[in-house]
């Protein structure tokens, strides 16, 4: 080595191997420090924390959704669609998807025409799901999805859909975008009316939308009942069209009318003035909503006295031919002075209801006596609901008359209150000699494959008064509409009419007593000699007349004239039958023509057959109960389901004649292979 140089001195081999050990027990270390951190990690994930994991997972990728149940259909009498169930679109969104949930608000509100501040609210408040709006239409729903807004998903949801529009709206009601019923038979009939909503599970892809795993549920499990009304649809249109023109030309605020089979209680027409389209119910004020004529109460007046008239005769109280001094037109009771519209002496019952006095008919009430005139009111049904199923439905009173003023005013329908549904089934108790019949307005309700699940039948309530009694009262109705009655603008030239005008003062809420306002009411029945129709015709408050006479009898005829052929119900007046030979029979013989003349005109033929309204059974065996009811049901005839599935026999056979409205029973069978 050179001297003054200097060389740094070498580990020994066995210190270099001990920090070569060193670093690699470091890093060795290092290593399994990070597999433990590893092995934790994984242990607190798939072990301690998987449950919550799971359901993070199937949140963000899984959707268990709702689809509702379609909502049965109401039917008419005839199986015409009143009101059904389709499927449109409604938009929602997933707000946690949303970058700017205000600036999406803003373009969703503008092309669905929303408010957009309200909007951001509900998108706000929500974390995985808000309505954006319900019930699109296509172009809305077009709009929307050109904004391309993240989140952005639709579903089909059903919507109430009313074909006829406005026709029955009251009677039907309103369904909400939440799909359950606000007012009419949709509130009544909810449960029958609801289906089975059910719930899907289904995925959400990448772009956001849902899809079913397994496809959507079968629709008719789903479904709910149909509801068939007693309700006709042409009878229904003719009472809505006159009744609007009636209220037109009186200038009033509303009105009524009630038509009714006597014989059995069916509504066939229930209509109300003004009217609204169902279709669009949101700006309509709740009052117009409202089906008045079953829910609503009024005094109504002087159709009252035909009942007291008939209490009277029945209790013995009065004779027909008993006559009563009129007092000349003014009456003192207490302090009270009852007055008529016009002056007379002495007149006996039937002139009495023709001129429609009330002094007489007062004094024919003090006969009756006060615990005889509640009696007889409540005998008729006054007093308590008709049955209808509605909710709401109006009862009426009948306080005990504990003054001889109170007996007075209540002979002539003031003082005591009554729906309008009341008051026609009332007179129908008298056109039916002297049975009441409960009013009825749902005929039946049927599942998605025919089984009756409800089904009304004309029930007796009581009899109210004798037959001979009743058919005295008619026949005193009957001079009502002839001359110097009070109805004569109720008079038909082809049919006999038996009625009573109303003309009651409303009571005033605010100050007490009665106000200057009317309600104008006719209710007749016909034809008088064997009645199939009665109708009652109600005007609300009219300006440019306010007796019954002169505002409702004209809208009773107008109503009868078109009815009354519809029912296949022969003219009364001036009419001859002329028999011809019977014709040669074919295979489905059609029943012989007969000549009827007379009517209106003199001389006029018209040809009528025998049987008006005979109809074919069809062969509906073989066929799902569904079908064949529809079947049924387009002939005028009256299905009667006994189990379920396919039909395997009927009664009467196919082919036989019956009259439309006869009731055909079907067997059926799930063995039939439905």
């Amino acid at each position: 080595m050179a001297a003054g140089s200097y060389s740094p001195a070498r580990p020994s081999g066995e210190a270099a191997t001990r920090w070569v050990r060193l670093r690699v027990a470091m890093m060795g270390g290092l290593l399994f420090f990070g597999l433990a951190l590893a092995l934790g990690r994984a242990v607190q994930l798939q072990v301690i924390q998987s449950a919550q994991l799971g359901l993070m997972a199937t949140d963000q990728s899984s959707r268990e959704m709702d689809v509702p149940a379609r909502r049965g259909e109401i039917l008419d009498r005839r199986g015409v669609s009143l009101a059904s169930s389709v499927e449109v679109d409604s938009l929602w969104v997933d707000p946690s998807q949303l970058g700017d949930p205000g600036r999406a608000a803003v373009d969703l509100a503008r092309v669905l025409h929303l408010d957009a501040v309200e909007l951001a609210q509900r998108l706000s408040r929500a974390r995985r799901f808000a309505w954006v709006k319900r019930q699109v239409t296509p172009p809305e729903l077009a709009a929307a999805r050109a904004l391309g807004v993240p989140g952005l998903g639709v579903t089909k949801e059903p919507k109430r859909f009313y074909p006829q529009k406005e026709l029955a709206a009251q009677v039907l009601g309103v369904v909400g975008k939440d799909g359950l019923g606000l007012e009419g038979l949709e509130l009544a009939f909810e449960e029958e009316l609801t289906g089975t909503g059910s719930k899907v599970e289904g995925i959400r892809d990448a772009r956001g939308r849902n899809v079913l795993l397994d496809g959507a549920p079968a629709t008719r499990a789903r479904e709910g009942a149909n509801v068939t009304l007693t309700l006709d649809r042409t009878l229904q249109y003719t009472a809505e069209k006159v009744l609007d023109q009636a209220v037109a030309e009186s200038e009033a605020q509303n009105g009524m009318v009630v038509a009714l089979d006597p014989r059995t209680g069916e509504l066939l027409a229930v209509a109300h003035a003004p009217r609204f389209n169902p279709n669009s119910p949101t700006a309509v004020p709740a009052p117009i909503l409202r089906d008045r004529a079953a829910l609503d109460v009024f005094e109504p007046g002087s159709t009252f006295k035909a009942f007291v008239a008939a209490g009277a005769l029945e209790s013995g109280a009065v004779r027909a031919d008993e006559a009563f001094f009129c007092e000349n037109g003014a009456w003192e009771v207490g302090k009270h002075v009852i007055h008529d519209t016009h002056p007379h002496g002495w007149l006996a019952l039937p002139k009495i209801l023709q001129v429609s006095s009330n002094i007489c008919m007062g004094k024919v009430a003090q006969k009756l006596g006060r615990d005889g005139m509640v009696r007889t009111l409540r005998q008729f049904g006054f007093g308590d609901r008709s049955g209808l199923a509605l909710p709401g439905e109006g009862r009426g009173s009948v306080p005990y008359p504990r003054a001889e003023v109170t007996l007075a005013t209540q002979s002539f329908g003031q003082g005591v209150s009554a729906t309008a549904v009341q008051v026609a089934a009332a007179f129908g108790a008298l056109a039916n000699g002297g049975v009441l019949m409960r009013p009825y307005l749902v005929a039946r309700v049927t599942d998605p494959d025919g089984v009756v699940l409800l089904e009304n039948q004309p029930t007796e309530v009581r009899r109210v008064v004798s037959e001979k009694v009743a058919r005295a009262v008619v026949s005193m109705l009957e001079g009502v509409v002839e001359k110097e009655g009070t109805g004569t603008r109720a008079h038909m030239d082809d049919y006999r009419v038996a009625g009573k005008t109303g003309t009651a003062q409303k009571p005033d809420p605010l100050a007490g007593g009665y106000s200057e306002r009317r309600i104008a009411s006719f209710v007749g029945m016909v034809p008088a000699e064997s009645p199939r129709l009665v109708v009652l015709v109600v005007i609300d408050e009219p300006k440019t007349d306010v007796f019954g006479g002169l505002v409702a009898a004209p809208a009773f005829k107008e109503i009868a004239a078109a009815a009354l052929p519809a029912l296949g119900v022969p003219p009364s007046r001036g009419v001859h039958l002329v028999a011809r030979a019977p014709e040669p029979r074919k295979t489905l013989p059609i029943p012989p023509p007969v000549q009827v003349k007379g009517g209106a005109t003199p001389g006029e033929t018209l040809t009528e057959r025998l049987q008006p309204g005979a109809v074919a059974v069809p062969d509906v065996q073989g066929r799902v109960g569904r079908e064949a009811v529809a079947r049924l049901l387009s002939l005028a005839l009256e299905p009667r389901l006994l189990g379920s599935g396919r039909v395997v026999a009927q009664s009467p056979a196919p082919g036989a004649r019956v009259a439309k409205g006869a009731r055909v029973t079907l067997e059926m069978s799930t063995a039939a292979g439905d």
